[in-house]
């Protein structure tokens, strides 16, 4: 399941973070480790905005961050 499919609320476990479009490089990538989306970390799902879609909040580990639709798409999750 991927991060930007996890209902509001629900809780989860990074599996693993991949480009899950051509558009996205490795450079993202590799700083959506540096936010802690490593394999193993617990991750939730807060809230969306307007129209249900972007920004995604969510909670990794102990940080509140928002993502984009597309960050969200890359990150392979496993529900708790």
């Amino acid at each position: 399941m991927l991060l930007a499919d996890l209902p509001d609320g629900a809780h989860a476990t990074v599996a693993r973070v991949s480009a899950g479009t051509s558009e996205l490089d490795a450079g993202l990538l590799r700083r959506l480790g540096e936010l802690g989306f490593l394999p193993g970390e617990p991750v939730q799902a807060l809230r969306r905005g307007p129209g249900g879609r972007e920004p995604l909040a969510v909670l990794i580990g102990e940080t509140m961050l928002a993502l984009r639709w597309a960050e969200a798409r890359c990150i392979e999750v496993q529900p708790a």
